[in-house]
C-alpha cells in the first residue's frame, strides 16, 4: 500500500505593471487536492467576472471519491463555467471569456484540465514538462508545421486564442492523466508569467526547495521585466508523508 503524500502549495497574483484591473482568478481546495488557474481575455469586456465566475464554479464543485469520477466532475464543472459565461455575454450583447487550467491529485494520481493558454508544467528529476498545450492560433501554425517552435515565441499574433471558455456554446476540454511521483513540483500560472519568464529559468528556479522563495521569485522577475499582463502563478510540491514518532521522558524506563 503506497504511503500517503504531503502537498505544499502557494500562491500569488499580481496586477501587473501595465494593466489598471486584475482579470486573474484562481481557486485552491488543498484538502481536496484540486487547483486551478483562470486569466479573463485581455481586451474583452468583463474578462475578470468570467474569470471569477470559472473559478467559483471550480470551488463549488462536490468532487466524489474516485479519481476518474472527480476529473469527470471537474470537467463538468468547467463545462458549466462555459455555459454561464456564455449566457451572460449573449444577455449583454458583449463577447467575455477566459483560460482555465486545473490541477487534481488523489490516490498518488493527477489530471490536468485545461482550456486556453494558461499552463501546467511539471518539474520532475530535474526535468521541466510542459502538461498543456496552448489553444492558441500561432500553435495551430506550429503543429501544422507552418511555423518554427522558435518563432512562435515572439510571434505578434502568439495571444490570440483559437479555444477560450465563454465565448462558444460548446466547449472541448483537453485533460491529462498520470502517476505522481514523490519530488513532483507543479507549475500553474497565466501567461503572464510565462510571456516574461522562459522554461530554462522556470526549471532553474522551481528546482529549489523553497516553494514560497520560488513563487516569489517568479512573480518578482515578472514585475522586473515590465509585466504587461496580469500574472498569477501556483507551486504544488509533492513529498512522502513523514510519521515522526516521540517518547516522552522515562515512557520506556
Amino acid at each position: 500500500m503506497n504511503a500517503p503524500l504531503r502537498i505544499e502549495a502557494v500562491v500569488a497574483t499580481h496586477v501587473g505593471m501595465v494593466r489598471e484591473a486584475n482579470e486573474d482568478s484562481y481557486c485552491t481546495r488543498a484538502a481536496d487536492g484540486l487547483w486551478a488557474v483562470a486569466d479573463g481575455m485581455g481586451g474583452h469586456a468583463h474578462g475578470d467576472w468570467a474569470s471569477r465566475t470559472l473559478a467559483d464554479v471550480l470551488a463549488g464543485a462536490e468532487l466524489p471519491a474516485g479519481f476518474n469520477e472527480a476529473c469527470h466532475v471537474i470537467a463538468g464543472a468547467i463545462h458549466a463555467g462555459n455555459a454561464r459565461i456564455w449566457q451572460e455575454a449573449q444577455a449583454r450583447g458583449q463577447q467575455m471569456g477566459s483560460t482555465v487550467a486545473a490541477l487534481f491529485i488523489r490516490d498518488r494520481r493527477f489530471g490536468v484540465l485545461w482550456v486556453g493558454d494558461s499552463r501546467i508544467y511539471l518539474f520532475r528529476d530535474s526535468r521541466l514538462h510542459q502538461l498543456t498545450r496552448d489553444h492558441t492560433q500561432v500553435q495551430e501554425m506550429v503543429d501544422r508545421g507552418l511555423l518554427q517552435p522558435h518563432e512562435a515565441a515572439s510571434h505578434p499574433r502568439g495571444h490570440v486564442l483559437a479555444r477560450a471558455v465563454g465565448v462558444q456554446g460548446v466547449l472541448e476540454v483537453d485533460v491529462v492523466v498520470d502517476t505522481v511521483e514523490p519530488g513532483d513540483v507543479f507549475l500553474l500560472c497565466s501567461d503572464g508569467l510565462t510571456g516574461q519568464v522562459p522554461d530554462a529559468e522556470l526549471a532553474e528556479l522551481l528546482a529549489h526547495g523553497d516553494k514560497q522563495a520560488t513563487l516569489d521569485q517568479l512573480i518578482a522577475l515578472t514585475l522586473e521585466r515590465g509585466a504587461p499582463d496580469n500574472v498569477t502563478a501556483l507551486v504544488v510540491g509533492v513529498q512522502e508523508a513523514t510519521l515522526l514518532t516521540f517518547a516522552l521522558p522515562g515512557a520506556f524506563s
